[in-house]
């Protein structure tokens, strides 16, 4: 299928319920093409996903896959059958290979039982050649080995039922079952949702080196970035395809609204002047006139914009009230589930007017510790003491919160809390909406916020929720809806500290854009746990990272952590020079003696060693997805300046010695 067109879709149509969903999208992808599908909830996105996998029909138009392409979805539906095991379910999305490995242990048998006529010979000589092309009897192996890059460990784990994973670990394992085929047409609709930071950039290099064409609707931005080599716009039902990465898109994409926006004013304007015209004179010595304006008001094909296109999150964060200067500091924090213990001897500061970032994997206690640093879980009674920054036991605030569950995660530490500290507190999945007496979004409001129902409204509408909107019962609210409410809430706080949880869960593009830039400037204390490494890039000026059991620092944001970070896996990686000393007596004589023949000889094959590891180096940097990226990019330098400084340094060594 090399240099074939994968999929080629021309002026397709689609309705739901008699009404137009999309009209006029065409778009043609090849192998390692990867669009991504931009529009707002409710475009068509995720039911043009369903299109291309066969699963909804095309109600006009053309649609056409190369002949026996494969093409695998992932979304956000859970699995059906949960009583099979994670092994059985992620081959489950190869059925191709497992009915070519059937097919040839049949034929065997035959051919054991003593058939051996041409059509058994070749049919077997068919389905040999295309399980090989398919990678061989391996193909298990390698499909299983994206669970360890999507953050399942151990081998174990392959043989538990489905039925036993939470939520998050089942969207994961779709993910790994769609890429276990190697299809040629991969759809992924919402595919970063549940991973963790490493997870992520183990599946943007691994979508990069795919042979395939793919279609993915994400709103995680880097994501978008680091992929995508193509948008298709879905507005109005109508589709624009870009050719270019996603950054060149939302730039060209700001310009043309801006352009058009223009040519809206200017239209609207000739548009009320010819109605003014008509309005003036319908009746008397003008009337024909007027009825000729009127013809051309007719005529005018007016720019059609999308109703919903004017409706933007934005607000920001009122100047907070000076707190003291260290907010909080927590020494010899432990989080131990059970007798497992996930963190040992952390320290966490925050001081006033920092924006703290949080990283590490899932499961690791960050949600854990933040949750009990805001209050929501009290520490573990095991004979510490919660003191504030004077030294007195502290009350409210942070730690009028409900006791820790017995079976649940235990957290346990010494926490000193600054004075004049207001705290509002977001949780990753707005569960704080669930509580209280509260039926409709604006009883909700005036219940946590205490404004009147007047105010409410007012502060509900710079949140998307005008009119109507304003009187949705709560247990029918999507996520997104859910997350506006829960900023609306937290703005209207006066919070001169916040603790986020992942708060851009169930946004689109545009409202992570709007939330990025309030907490950009909110000139309060900030502690956030995020994956969307675009929030974490534009915000944090300090990272704290779990690692190995323990929590670390890093000055400055993200970019300069992922900068030490790769340094110093490139330093572990790479040979270690020997150490610098100054030359003995006998290095300064002008003959070298025995023992620096020796050194001379060792460090010869250590610049050997480090030379080709330094090639080794260049060789992986000349892949273009080694760059692809802020983030790469840093990682790639670090690692090559590492690697030269390793073969500088023992030439060095080796000049001294043999001076």
């Amino acid at each position: 299928m090399a240099g074939m067109a994968v999929v080629i879709a021309s002026d397709l149509h689609k309705d739901i319920a008699g009404a137009p969903l999309l009209r006029g999208v065409s778009f043609k992808l090849e192998r390692r093409d990867r669009m991504s599908l931009s529009g707002r909830n409710g475009a068509g996105k995720t039911t043009l996903l369903r299109m291309l996998a066969g699963e909804d029909g095309v109600d006009g138009g053309e649609l056409v896959l190369a002949k026996g392409a494969k093409v695998s979805l992932h979304d956000q539906r859970p699995p059906r059958d949960r009583e099979i095991t994670l092994r059985d379910y992620i081959l489950s999305g190869a059925p191709e290979l497992i009915a070519l490995e059937r097919e040839l242990t049949e034929l065997e048998q035959r051919m054991a039982a003593g058939d051996y006529e041409q059509p058994t010979l070749t049919r077997y000589a068919d389905a040999q050649a295309a399980l090989e092309h398919a990678g061989g009897y391996t193909w298990r192996e390698r499909a299983l080995s994206t669970l360890h890059g999507l953050g399942f460990t151990g081998d174990a784990v392959l043989d538990r039922t489905l039925e036993t994973f939470s939520g998050g670990e089942l969207t994961r394992a779709s993910l790994g079952r769609a890429l276990a085929g190697s299809p040629d047409l991969l759809l992924l609709d919402e595919p970063t949702n549940h991973l963790d930071i490493a997870s992520l950039e183990w599946l943007e290099t691994h979508l990069i080196s795919l042979d395939a064409a793919i279609v993915l609707v994400a709103h995680d931005r880097w994501f978008l970035e680091s992929v995508a080599t193509s948008v298709l716009e879905l507005e109005a039902g109508r589709g624009r395809f870009f050719a270019g990465s996603w950054h060149s898109w939302r730039k060209e994409k700001a310009a043309r609204e801006l352009a058009l926006g223009r040519a809206n004013e200017r239209q609207q304007a000739e548009i009320d002047r010819h109605e003014r015209f008509v309005t003036r004179f319908r009746a008397g010595t003008r009337a024909r006139q007027a009825q000729s304006r009127q013809k051309r008001l007719d005529r005018i094909d007016r720019i059609q914009r999308d109703p919903k296109e004017g409706e933007a999150l934005a607000f920001a964060f009122k100047p907070p009230e000076r707190s003291g200067r260290v907010v909080f500091e927590l020494e010899d924090g432990r989080v131990a589930v059970g007798d497992r213990v996930l963190l040992a001897g952390g320290e966490l500061w925050l001081e006033r007017g920092e924006h703290v970032s949080v990283v590490g994997p899932n499961g690791s206690g960050k949600t854990t510790l933040i949750e009990t640093l805001a209050g929501r879980r009290q520490f573990a009674d095991d004979g510490s003491e919660v003191r504030d920054a004077k030294g007195m036991a502290a009350s409210g605030g942070l730690h009028s919160a409900p006791p820790t569950s017995a079976t649940g995660p235990a957290v346990h530490g010494r926490l000193r809390t600054g004075h004049n500290v207001k705290l509002g507190f977001l949780s990753q999945h707005s569960e704080e909406l669930g509580a209280g007496t509260a039926r409709t979004v604006v009883e909700a409001c005036t219940h946590a916020t205490g404004l009147t129902p007047g105010a409410a409204r007012a502060l509900l509408g710079r949140f998307l929720f005008s009119g109507e909107d304003a009187e949705k019962p709560l247990d029918g609210l999507s996520g997104g809806e859910r997350r506006r409410l829960s900023l609306a809430i937290l703005v209207s706080s006066g919070a001169n500290v916040l603790i986020l949880d992942e708060p851009t869960n169930h946004l689109d593009l545009e409202s992570r854009e709007a939330l990025e830039e309030a907490l950009s400037s909110f000139e309060g204390s900030l502690l956030l746990i995020s994956h969307d490494r675009a929030l974490l890039d534009a915000v944090g000026t300090r990272t704290v990272a779990f690692e190995d059991g323990g929590l670390r620092s890093y000055v400055g944001g993200w970019p300069e952590y992922v900068r030490v970070r790769a340094e110093r896996e490139t330093e572990r990686a790479s040979p270690k020079p020997p150490a610098r000393k100054a030359p003995s007596r006998s290095q300064r004589a002008p003959k070298p003696s025995n023992g620096d023949a020796e050194v001379q000889a060792r460090l010869e094959a250590e610049i050997e060693a480090a030379e080709a590891a330094l090639r080794t180096v260049e060789d992986a940097l000349a892949d273009p997805a080694a760059w692809s990226t802020p983030a790469k990019s840093a990682a790639s330098s670090a690692r090559h300046e590492a690697a030269k400084r390793a073969v500088e340094e023992l030439y060095a060594a080796y000049e001294a010695v043999a001076s």
